[in-house]
């Protein structure tokens, strides 16, 4: 348990689910355990008395929380209190006899200390647009009009009669392009006019034009036509329904009417700007976010990227697919959410249960299915144990390595039958999961997604997940940071906790680790590789030239592979456990130059000498009697300077090109030789 004062309330809901005090005290030994079966109502002097003898409380009910919550307010409780759903994540269910392990798991994970979630403020002043092409974009403005300040504009429309009196402004255009979110949107508007007043039996607009401007805080689209914004049903602000549907159009107003004020939006994500591997030297490296964005949160910033967080929805894939960590989830972060999932695990297997199974699920959707699957089913199996997390496509691969290493058998994913968000990201980070998984002895099917909105399908799934293999030696390290190193952390654990270790796997293409080759007689040491690396993987040294490579600082950005003149850089894909113990390693190194003249070392000594060769007596500054400049080509940046200023080389005195010749110089060629000209 995370501390020795917390008292656990645990309720048998009247005896409605079967307790296990044996378990319940193997898994949580440093708890004082309180047990009930009517706490909620009439024990509630239970938890009255242990407001009183405790600082730290859980109680094993969600569902009579705000109950709990007002009894310790009218009390003037200071301490704290945590909640747990034990009753249909484990105790109404089939398995239920089985269950005491999971209960005590579910109790002290729950008691896992998370960081405050921070915010982002958007005001809106309730100036709407509401778009449209007919009468019901006239009726939408109207009703809103009592709440909002309402601009109507119609796209295309047919004959519209005329108000009796204007109180609601509507005009024609077309929205051409839309950027912004609640508050502070801003539209560009096409074939733009307004009604004259002087019409009659329908409104008569004025001459159209062209790129009119529109600046707004919310967009009501009931224009039937594409969403103004990609994702649109995630844009703050931005309303849509379709025009056929009434019921639709009425869950809109009822939305609309209440964006008025001030709303504190999550921040979701967290961008360092100088571990983004995006861009060097105008070169494109690592676009992994900008692909996988659904509302186009993320742009390109220079050498990285910009990510606003009014537009973000959270989603998360972003940071689950970062390779350098500039880019790390907060709600809650990634460490915060393993060592939830390390007590989560330590505690099922102190409390004696075996061969666990982690379901990673979200609340809107996840939890209404683990509840009707308890409520109308058999409820889950006693060895599944369920973690709640925002969104389930932020799960980036440090969690799969980590869930394995504290001794899950499998980490299986509940999704929707059709998804909210992009998966790319996430079956991407499944494949590498599942590749690593495979080489390292847990098995090739240790993660998984399952796609349902039916409980019984989800019960079908689960009962037909293989045993798996579990860690003979499970971690109990307790991840700490964020970003890469959290990521090496998790992975060099996962490889110390394998029941067949490797010492390298190949991983597929875009994984976030590998190596890099280089054709050593190609490569001249120029070292732009190592300019444009953003994370110093490649490095050189001030003595003498030398390229080093650090194999597990590699993002596989291919920045290096992209900058490189000589086209003798290419990477490769894997996860070499032994290389990443190496350290630094030297891919080329050679002697330098030294000045002839000072005896300072600089350049490369072949590459000196290989342009020494190819200009001495080849280039009319190299040849007859300019051939002793080529000493200059041996010296360095400051003595040869001193030579050119003081033997008055004059880069002017090449031979003289010959002039440019044009039709006229050939014509009167022609006349000179008695040729017809024109022939």
């Amino acid at each position: 348990m995370p501390d020795a004062t917390r008292t656990l309330m645990v309720c048998s809901c009247e005896d409605t689910m079967p307790l296990d005090p044996g378990a319940l005290a193997r898994g949580c030994q440093s708890g004082d355990i309180r047990t009930a079966r009517h706490l909620c109502r009439t024990q509630t002097e239970l938890f009255t008395r242990a407001l009183g003898d405790s600082t730290q409380i859980t109680v094993g009910c969600t569902q009579e929380a705000p109950l709990f919550e007002e009894i310790a307010a009218d009390l003037d409780y200071a301490g704290e209190i945590t909640f747990a759903n034990i009753r249909e994540t484990a105790g109404w269910a089939r398995e239920a006899k089985a269950a005491g392990p999971k209960m005590a798991a579910l109790l002290a994970a729950a008691a896992e200390p998370m960081p405050p979630v921070s915010f982002t403020t958007l005001t809106s002043k309730g100036v709407a647009l509401v778009y449209g092409r007919d009468e019901i974009a006239l009726s939408v403005g109207k009703r809103l009009a009592e709440h909002l300040d309402v601009t109507i504009l119609l796209s295309r429309p047919g004959d519209i009669t005329p108000p009796r009196v204007d109180e609601t402004p509507v005009l024609k255009g077309t929205i051409a392009g839309a950027t912004g979110w609640l508050g502070a949107f801003e539209l560009r508007i096409d074939d733009y006019a307004a009604p004259a007043p002087s019409s009659r039996a329908k409104l008569v607009f004025g001459e159209p034009r062209n790129g009119a401007t529109s600046h707004c805080d919310i967009v009501i689209d009931v224009s039937g036509g594409t969403s103004l914004f990609p994702a649109g049903e995630l844009r703050a602000g931005y309303l849509r329904a379709d025009p056929g549907s009434p019921a639709a159009i009425e869950k809109l107003i009822a939305e609309a009417g209440h964006l008025v004020g001030e709303f504190d939006k999550p921040t979701y994500v967290r961008l360092n700007e100088d571990l983004c591997a995006h861009s060097r030297s105008q070169k494109t490296g690592c676009t992994r976010c900008l692909e996988l964005c659904p509302t186009g949160a993320i742009t390109p910033n220079g050498d990285h990227v910009a990510i606003s967080a009014e537009i973000c929805a959270g989603c998360g894939a972003c940071a689950a697919v970062c390779p350098t960590g500039a880019v790390t989830y907060a709600l809650p972060p990634t460490d915060a959410l393993l060592r939830r999932l390390r007590t989560l695990l330590a505690t099922y297997a102190e409390a004696g249960g075996r061969d666990p199974i982690v379901l990673l699920h979200d609340g809107e959707h996840g939890e209404a299915l683990i509840d009707a699957l308890a409520r109308f089913g058999d409820g889950l199996p006693a060895r599944v144990l369920p973690l709640r997390i925002n969104e389930i496509t932020q799960i980036g691969l440090e969690t799969f390595a980590a869930a394995l290493s504290f001794g899950a058998a499998s980490v299986q994913v509940l999704g929707r039958a059709r998804p909210k968000h992009d998966l790319s990201g996430l079956q991407r980070n499944l494949a590498y999961a599942n590749t690593l998984a495979a080489a390292l002895g847990f098995g090739s099917t240790s993660a998984g997604l399952i796609e349902t909105d039916d409980p019984d399908q989800l019960a079908a799934a689960l009962a037909r997940l293989a045993p798996g293999t579990v860690s003979p030696l499970p971690a109990r390290f307790r991840p700490m940071g964020d970003g890469r190193p959290l990521l090496r952390q998790t992975l060099t654990e996962l490889h110390a906790a394998a029941p067949s270790p490797v010492a390298s796997v190949a991983l597929p293409e875009r994984a976030p680790f590998g190596t890099v080759h280089v054709e050593t007689e190609g490569c001249t040491l120029c070292l732009a590789c190592v300019s444009a690396c953003p994370v110093q993987a490649l490095s050189d040294d001030p003595e003498r030239p030398t390229l080093s490579f650090q194999e597990d600082l590699c993002v596989q950005c291919g920045l290096c592979e992209a900058t490189c003149p000589e086209n003798v850089i290419t990477l490769e894909p894997r996860l070499d456990f032994e290389a990443w113990k190496g350290g630094r390693r030297v891919l080329k190194q050679e002697e330098p130059f030294h000045c002839i003249s000072c005896a300072k070392p600089f350049g490369v000594r072949s590459t000196i000498e290989k342009i020494a060769a190819k200009l001495e007596n080849k280039h009319w500054m190299f040849s007859g009697d300019a051939a002793k400049r080529i000493s200059v080509i041996r010296m360095c940046e400051d003595c040869r300077v001193e030579v050119v200023v003081n033997e008055s080389f004059d880069p002017h005195l090449s031979p003289q090109r010959p002039n440019v010749r044009t039709t006229e110089d050939y014509l009167r060629e022609r006349r000179e030789r008695g040729e017809d000209p024109l022939q």
